[in-house]
């Protein structure tokens, strides 16, 4: 069984961006604004390249990503060398670019499910804040890389969803703080 691994900049309201701003909010662009650069806070960034084994988005993340990491060769040369995996109902063979490798349209979270009982290496799952709420809910995600920036923004794209649902105990499995005020926590879910 393959490990689903949810990364992501997250401010401590549960707001999640791509590091260069979404149109639509005001506050964008927040994970660079006021935040002094310090390499050390990215460590898992790099680390998560070099262990995942594929990619997984949601078709609005995929629509962002991929004009451009494939031109991306000396930031991304490890994701863009993976297999990716895109969950949308609407986007066709035809939709994908044909300069970031093997590319494979899932048409449901049941074909997610179906993925993580292959064989193979962890799967990380980027951006895609819809799927990884629907993913979360639906007990299928089975760690959080998050590093959490000192800010509160209120709007935005969740990370977590609001539903009503069971307790999800998380373990902690990774943590550390660094200087500029991000944490980096890294969580394991406790599945029952």
């Amino acid at each position: 069984m393959r490990t689903m691994i949810t990364t992501a900049f997250v401010s401590l309201d549960g707001v999640v961006e791509a590091p260069g701003g979404e149109p639509g909010y005001r506050n964008s662009g927040w994970t660079f604004d006021g935040v002094e650069f310090d390499p050390a806070a990215y460590e898992l960034k790099g680390r998560e390249q070099e262990e995942s084994t594929a990619m997984l988005l949601g078709r609005v993340s995929y629509e962002a990503f991929s004009p451009v990491w494939p031109t991306m060769t000396n930031e991304f040369p490890g994701y863009n060398a993976m297999p990716k995996y895109v969950v949308s109902t609407t986007l066709k063979d035809d939709d994908l670019v044909s300069n970031w490798g093997e590319i494979t349209i899932l048409r449901s979270l049941d074909d997610v499910a179906a993925l993580k009982q292959t064989d193979g290496g962890p799967i990380t799952i980027h951006g895609s804040a819809t799927l990884n709420r629907s993913m979360s809910d639906a007990g299928l995600i089975d760690r959080y890389h998050l590093l959490v920036f000192p800010v509160l923004l209120g709007a935005g794209k969740r990370l977590f969803s609001d539903a009503d649902k069971d307790k999800q105990k998380l373990r902690l499995v990774e943590s550390e703080a660094y200087p500029n005020g991000i944490q980096k926590l890294v969580y394991d879910v406790e599945h029952r």
